[in-house]
């Protein structure tokens, strides 16, 4: 699959004495939704302007499409959309008048500047404070403004950093369901930084991870499941559970069977746990049980970021002097 974004020893130190970036490799596929996850402070924005040539890095490169960024790469750039964090608006312009102004920068000609800012403005549900003041809106109807503009050249990338930050419930699931819409349309691949990580899960492809300026994890939101998947079984059932107990220990690598007053807990060899949890329910069957709840054992995404952050700092010293190749 091509790559989008590619940075390889991607690094920036600002003023001698802090490092915002490490030796960053990261790889964005083509037609993907790449979340890059990572707490406050850890890098995110600072990678995002060296993604978009904003900034020069102290070392290393980014390619976007195939091509070298610099902060002279200007035919590259009108192939992007951004969508910085909490972005900012003259007063006095409305949604219409700033649309027509950003696709005036781009170069768009009046025929096919006006009916796109129309179809912008009814995607992202402004059309009835389409003449209003931006100067008047919430934070919700701002990042809407933002990504309405982000959107005027039809870029092939787009950049989002923080897209739902201090949006309400309502403006977060409307900006998850317009991103997810933007990732399934073919040539577009969204790039979206976030710290939010219910959101990451529920539409991204895949997933990069940074902590303190370091990527610790890259690949897709399958393979970062399967990281933390703890290869057990939670199961409630009603009914007489002690044959079925005994029969399941019997069961070829179950690695162990714990009872509770609520649920069984059963442990599984990771090397054969889909065919072992076959045998579990055929067994349920055989008893006549029956399911009340079932939970496969896997932690969230939240649980994953946390057990990699610790894992990171427990052994940071082994990761600084490993390299990717």
């Amino acid at each position: 699959m091509n790559s989008v974004i590619e940075t390889r020893f991607l690094t920036k130190i600002f003023n001698q004495k802090t490092i915002a970036v490490n030796d960053l490799f990261l790889t964005v596929p083509e037609n993907s939704i790449y979340g890059f996850l990572g707490p406050n402070g850890a890098g995110k924005t600072t990678t995002i302007k060296l993604i978009l040539g904003l900034i020069r890095p102290s070392a290393g490169f980014v390619r976007i499409f195939g091509t070298l960024m610099g902060m002279d790469s200007s035919d590259v750039r009108r192939r992007i959309g951004y969508l910085p964090t909490q972005p900012k608006f003259p007063n006095t312009m409305t949604p219409i008048t700033y649309l027509d102004f950003i696709g005036k920068v781009f170069g768009l000609p009046r025929q096919v500047r006006i009916p796109r800012i129309t179809e912008l403005i009814r995607s992202v549900d402004l059309l009835p404070l389409s003449s209003s003041e931006i100067k008047r809106f919430s934070t919700g109807e701002i990042t809407r403004v933002a990504m309405a503009a982000c959107l005027i050249n039809d870029p092939e990338l787009l950049v989002l950093d923080e897209p739902t930050l201090g949006l309400d419930p309502i403006g977060r699931a409307s900006t998850v369901k317009l991103i997810t819409e933007l990732g399934n349309r073919e040539g577009k691949t969204v790039f979206v930084s976030s710290h939010i990580l219910a959101d990451i899960e529920r539409f991204c492809t895949h997933v990069g991870i940074i902590n303190s300026g370091k990527l610790i994890f890259d690949g897709t939101i399958t393979e970062v499941k399967k990281l933390i998947r703890t290869n057990s079984v939670e199961l409630q059932v009603e009914g007489e559970t002690g044959s079925f107990i005994s029969e399941v220990k019997a069961i070829p690598h179950i690695t162990n069977v714990q009872s509770f007053k609520h649920g069984i807990k059963i442990g599984i060899d990771p090397q054969h746990y889909s065919e072992t949890l076959l045998d579990i329910f055929r067994v349920l069957t055989e008893k006549n049980l029956e399911l009340i709840s079932l939970s496969l054992g896997s932690e969230s995404l939240e649980e994953a970021f946390l057990d990699l952050l610790e894992e990171e700092k427990s052994h940071g010293f082994l990761r600084a002097i490993s390299r990717k190749a």
